[in-house]
């Protein structure tokens, strides 16, 4: 009598590419489900007015479901199944988190603020005077950044997290950065005003933000350079990815053509912002080869 064939397992391969289009199917479901709860319970949040998702308070809610859902997914795929630990997924340490996030936050900021400032000498972009004080100015900046922060780190979740370290091990850093990148264009299609630059910016977006996890910061410096593109977008009065921030004092005019500087999505719109872009990508590949050396 012959003994049974042994039992094979799959390769550990297609396990942690299984496990990371569970992670993002599971997040999606669970923000889905949390996005119907909402839109039931609309009528009595607003009285019956007609949900405006640009409003603050509306994005706030879709920041917290996407850290709900995505976090809950995190801990269930990564931390329970997959025995990923806080190292592996690059969530380094508290006391090495401020300088990552600061370094990230610089990164971001230069890559916007050249966008914006190009789009002035090339595309005639300008700022003009508005209604409002400096304080006012402030005060809307601080809100604007506090609404934004959670919403880039919960993107960076869901992107830059348990999908990308396990997909990496599959394929390699830079190819699960480029893949999950084109995933990220893709689901700003529903935006208002995307076109296929726009997206394709928001694809390289994702590169440089994935460049910029595998920094020392990790986690943290894909945050501060996801906040510091968006928030100097938002606080220059730019649109962000076709969402307009209404800011006091200043009042950008893009200027044209659209094809250019972006227009009514925000320079993420136009080919500056992709040069922007690219500069900030060429920027990460260089300080990631010099960390590796």
């Amino acid at each position: 009598m012959t003994d049974p064939l042994p039992q094979t397992r799959p390769p550990s391969r297609l396990r942690d590419a299984g496990w990371a289009v569970l992670f993002l199917v599971l997040g999606t479901a669970i923000a889905l489900v949390l996005s119907a709860l909402v839109g039931m319970a609309a009528p009595l949040l607003t009285h019956g007015a007609p949900i405006n998702p640009e409003a603050p308070r509306w994005l706030v809610i879709q920041t917290a479901i996407i850290l709900i859902s995505f976090g809950l997914a995190t801990w269930l795929i990564g931390r329970r199944v997959t025995k990923l630990t806080w190292e592996d997924l690059r969530w380094k340490p508290f006391d090495r988190a401020g300088k990552g996030w600061g370094s990230g936050l610089l990164l971001g900021v230069a890559a916007a603020a050249t966008a914006v400032l190009l789009s002035i000498p090339l595309g005639g972009a300008r700022f003009l005077p508005d209604q409002g004080s400096f304080t006012d100015y402030l005060r809307q900046a601080t809100l604007t950044t506090l609404i934004l922060a959670p919403a880039a780190l919960g993107e960076e979740i869901a992107f830059r997290g348990v999908a990308q370290v396990l997909l990496a091990r599959v394929m390699g850093r830079w190819q699960a950065v480029v893949l999950l990148s084109v995933l990220f264009g893709l689901t700003h299609l529903f935006n208002p005003h995307p076109t296929v630059l726009a997206i394709a910016n928001i694809t390289l977006a994702g590169i440089f933000l994935g460049g910029a996890f595998y920094l020392p910061g990790g986690i943290w410096t894909a945050w501060g350079a996801h906040l510091g593109w968006n928030a100097t977008l938002a606080l220059m009065d730019a649109p962000v990815s076709g969402l307009p921030f209404t800011i006091p004092l200043i009042n950008y005019d893009p200027g044209g053509p659209q094809w250019l500087t972006g227009g009514s999505f925000g320079p993420e719109g136009g080919a500056i912002g992709s040069c922007a872009i690219i500069l900030g990508v060429a920027v990460v590949w260089r300080l990631m080869r010099r960390e590796n050396a």
